[in-house]
């Protein structure tokens, strides 16, 4: 007999991220603080969408907020989207592209940057839910 708990349906989690590309083809990935979930791990820049906003709200939000660069929702090119089941939630995550910001990002969150070819990517342990956006990035770029 199954616990009422294990049958409730998991919530959905909506974030948003951006592939931040440099000029020559390079994305940032950010590496998560080791005392958050997954910890330690490299992600894609972005966040949860707030009520009331747009994903792409929420990248040009976060891109600043995470990294203290400007962007505007005009910029950003819808790629791809993941959609993975975590324990006790259910994450849809849309992908941006932004090849056009200005600024030059920080790690304003204490948070490790590095410029990345998408072909290395592999290189760098990512959340179950990132990993399946490489090769559309290696396609594109």
């Amino acid at each position: 007999m199954s616990d009422a708990a294990d049958d409730a349906p998991k919530r959905l989690l909506l974030v948003a991220a951006c592939a931040l590309v440099d000029a020559d083809g390079r994305v940032l990935l950010a590496q998560r603080p080791a005392h958050k979930q997954l910890g330690g791990l490299w992600e894609f820049p972005g966040g949860k969408v707030e009520p009331g906003e747009t994903p792409e709200e929420t990248v040009v939000r976060e891109l600043k907020e995470e990294l203290g660069i400007e962007t505007k929702t005009a910029c950003l090119a819808p790629l791809t989207f993941a959609s993975h089941s975590y324990e006790t939630f259910n994450l849809l995550m849309p992908l941006f592209v932004c090849r056009r910001f200005w600024g030059i990002p920080q790690p304003l969150e204490a948070q490790q940057l590095k410029w990345v070819r998408p072909t290395k990517m592999r290189d760098y342990p990512m959340p179950p839910a990132d990993e399946p956006l490489i090769p559309f990035l290696i396609d594109l770029l």
